[in-house]
Parts: structure tokens; sequence; C-alpha cells
């Protein structure tokens, strides 16, 4: 198989939660004990930082990676999902594993896991776990893909867990209230792992705290410690809680005997864009008129999303929209400015949500806007019809985002 074909390979045959939804949702970890043991364990062998949470935890890994990364240590880096190649989920020092390590890997293993039954994401977390082994990395950043207590990625046992923050999302899994949420995402905190937990917030905290107690470990809420004035590359207000997660952390992995000074943790944090690749957050795509793209997409990403638009000078806005169909999109409807012009769209994968659905659904919120036949079209509308001084946003989903881009 040639690149191409080994992707639509995992793509098509293997489900994949973020094309096809609920169908790709696996119940436990039974899979994924049998992939660890079929690639020797390497999950064993690696010294990782775990990263849980609703909103943030890209960004809190990007900037741990890339703190490490300026103090000189060889650091794997494992997100999702993608924006524009398959290989931004696995780095090492900022950059993606070779085409021929992907399709090395699946042709090596191939028939094994059609036998086991892998998931796209599954046999993905197999990948990275495989290739930072093999490249003697000096230690991971892991970012769990959704929830915690079932993630394929919840078979480490770290040097540090983080949970960035609880917030709605995928709840027809994780749960309908922030506790039940928080209960799945409490469920990567490990006996005698510290926990670094972003954001104090009634309910989930009680979860967290409980959750250290019973397994005897630390908990610290990093909003609770004193500020960390450091700069960051990433623009948007809702980066200094990122910025003082990432902080609080890698003062944990110092007192682990990680030596990282300040200076490193400040470069790391202003070059987190050059030094990872990161993408897709409050990123400008064009000057006149301004366009700016974020995968910011749930309640409360939306929510931030919208604070920043509305300190960016502009005089109309221009918003090309496109959701999921897996999810109460209510909430968020009911969040956009009436004032704004939309252009709804709908990203090619089978998640996507219709166009015209949209559309009916958002005006009935009293949101006005035409229906494209993709998301490109109605980005290149957008910008056709903005005059100079006015904002065009594109968001909604990460998909919509991905595809822009």
């Amino acid at each position: 198989m040639d690149y191409r074909k080994t992707l639509d390979y995992m793509y098509e045959q293997l489900p994949m939660f973020q094309r096809i939804g609920p169908a790709a949702y696996k119940a436990d970890l039974s899979n994924t004990l049998a992939l660890c043991q079929l690639l020797g364990n390497p999950e064993k062998e690696l010294k990782t930082i775990h990263i849980a949470g609703t909103n943030g935890k890209g960004s809190v890994s990007h900037l741990i990676a890339s703190a490490l990364q300026e103090a000189r240590y060889k650091t794997g880096l494992y997100t999702s999902p993608h924006l524009k190649d398959f290989r931004e989920r696995i780095k090492i020092n900022g950059q993606m594993i070779a085409k021929e390590k992907v399709i090395q890997f699946i042709e090596t293993y191939k028939d094994q896991f059609e036998e086991i039954g892998l998931s796209f994401f599954e046999m993905t977390v197999g990948m990275a776990f495989d290739f930072f082994k093999h490249e003697n990395v000096d230690i991971a950043v892991i970012e769990t893909g959704m929830g915690g207590r079932l993630d394929s990625t919840n078979v480490l046992t770290p040097l540090v867990s983080i949970i960035t923050n609880i917030g709605y999302d995928h709840t027809q899994f994780l749960g309908e209230s922030l506790e039940e949420i928080a209960g799945e995402k409490a469920g990567i905190i490990k006996t005698g792992i510290p926990l670094i937990v972003g954001e104090t917030q009634q309910g989930p905290d009680k979860v967290f705290t409980e959750r250290a107690s019973v397994v005897k470990t630390s908990i610290i809420f990093a909003d609770q410690q004193e500020t960390i004035n450091l700069h960051t590359g990433l623009k948007g207000e809702w980066q200094k809680k990122n910025v003082q997660t990432a902080s609080i952390a890698i003062q944990t992995l110092r007192s682990q005997g990680y030596n990282i000074n300040n200076k490193e943790i400040q470069k790391g944090f202003l070059n987190v864009i050059t030094n990872t690749g990161l993408s897709g957050r409050w990123q400008t795509l064009n000057t006149r008129p301004l366009a700016i793209c974020d995968i910011g997409h749930n309640l409360d990403g939306i929510s931030e999303v919208l604070k920043m638009i509305g300190k960016t000078v502009h005089d109309r806005l221009h918003f090309v929209l496109g959701l999921v169909t897996d999810k109460n999109v209510d909430p968020v409807l009911s969040l956009l400015p009436s004032s704004a012009c939309y252009y709804y769209c709908k990203a090619d994968i089978p998640r996507g949500m219709d166009a015209k659905e949209l559309m009916k659904l958002a005006g009935e919120k009293g949101l006005q806007g035409e229906v494209y036949n993709s998301v490109k079209e109605a980005y290149r509308s957008a910008l056709k019809n903005a005059n100079e001084n006015d904002l065009v946003f594109v968001g909604g989903s990460t998909f919509v985002v991905a595809e822009v881009l």
C-alpha cells in the first residue's frame, strides 16, 4: 500500500469516531490492551504526560511539548483530531511521523489488527506508542481523544495527569451533567500520579478531589495557584488559562527532576506554533478583509470565540458555519449573534450536518444566511461579500476549519 491507500484503509475499513460518530465508540479497553500486548507493551517503557479535558487540552499539550523541546528533551506529542494531515497526530520535536512509518506499521500488523477488530483511534494510539518507543523519546505528551476512563490512551502510567476543565460535550457517551462527565475524565487519575486540574468548577472539583483521595494521589487546581505571567504565541483570552495549567504541570515535572528553566518555558510558550505546528486556534487566514478560524465547537468553546469576536474591531460579521449531527446544536445556535450574515455549509464527513437543515434550525433562532455546497465555497463567498473592514469567521466544527486550512 502507498500512503494514500493506507489512510483510506484506516478511515474506511475501521471505525473512526471523528468521521462517523457513535458507531465507532468502544465501551472498554480490551482492544487497546490486546493491541499493546501485540506491540510488546510500548506504553510501559514511555515516560508520559497524560492530558484530558473538554476544552484546552490540545493547547496545553502543545505548550508543554514546546517547553520541553526548548529544554532539549526529545519530545513525542500525540493529539487528535488532525486538521490537514493524519500525521499531525504523531510528532517528535514538532516533526510529523514519516509517511513510510505509517505505511510500515499498518502493513506489519494489518492482519492482527483485523483479528482484534481495532477502531481507527485504537490503531493510531498503538502507532504513536510504538513510534515513540522505537525513536527513544525522552518524554511523550499524550492527549486523550474523548473522555478518559475508557479512552484508548488510558493504559498509560504517566508522570503527571492533567484535566483542563469540564464542559458539555459528547454527552451521549460521557453523561448529561458536569459531574457525570467529570467522572469519566477522572478515570485518568491514578495512584501516586500527581493530578493538575486547570479550572476549579463547582461539582467537578468535588469529583476530582474525591477520586484523588480514593487512589491516594495529590491534586493541584492550577487556577488557585499564584498567577504565572507568561506570554504565548497563541491568541485568545482563554489561552491564559491554558498557560497557567501548562506552567503548573511543568513545575510538577521539575519536582521530579526534569531540568526546565523559566527562560526555556517562556521561549517554548512563545514559539509553540513554530515548535509544534499547532494550528486552528484563532488563526488568521486573510488580512483584508480580516478572516479568522477557530476550532472551538462546543458551548464553552463557542462562548470564548464570541468574546474574541466582540473584542476584534470590525463593521459586519460574516460567519461561515458548519456543525455536526450528533450534538445538541440548539445551545450553540442560541449564542450566535443575529446581526451576522451566515454562510451555512457541511464539512465533507458523514457526521456533518446538512447545510439546509442547519439553515432551518438557525433560522428559528433568527440567524439569517444562505446555504453553500461546500466549506470552501462558503468561505470564498464570505470573502467576496465582505468589505475591507468586515470580519469573516470560520468555525462551528473542527472539520470546517480543517477544510479551509
